[in-house]
């Protein structure tokens, strides 16, 4: 996987372009790319692409912080309960 498969649409590229981007302006982006990754793909690799791509030159941007926070956020969810959980299975 390499940066040109992550990033078609050069969102991340582009928002590291920006002169002045705010933080809130990178999270809109980063949901963007996020929502724009090809079927299947893996978000958590994705986001390590894109921080080695950028994250040496580019360490106090604000889309390296939101993509750190991406990759802290795309780790393993713990599921929170829900009807499955709190209704015995009736088979």
């Amino acid at each position: 996987m390499d940066l040109s498969e992550i990033d078609r649409k050069t969102l991340l590229r582009d928002s590291y372009a920006i002169d002045g981007i705010s933080a809130p302006e990178c999270r809109s982006i980063f949901l963007d790319w996020a929502l724009s990754l090809p079927a299947g793909m893996d978000a958590k690799a994705a986001i390590e692409v894109a921080l080695e791509a950028y994250e040496a030159a580019y360490p106090a941007h604000p889309m390296t912080q939101t993509l750190r926070e991406g990759l802290a956020e795309a780790r393993a969810p713990k599921r929170r309960g829900g009807r499955s959980a709190r209704v015995p299975d009736a088979g």
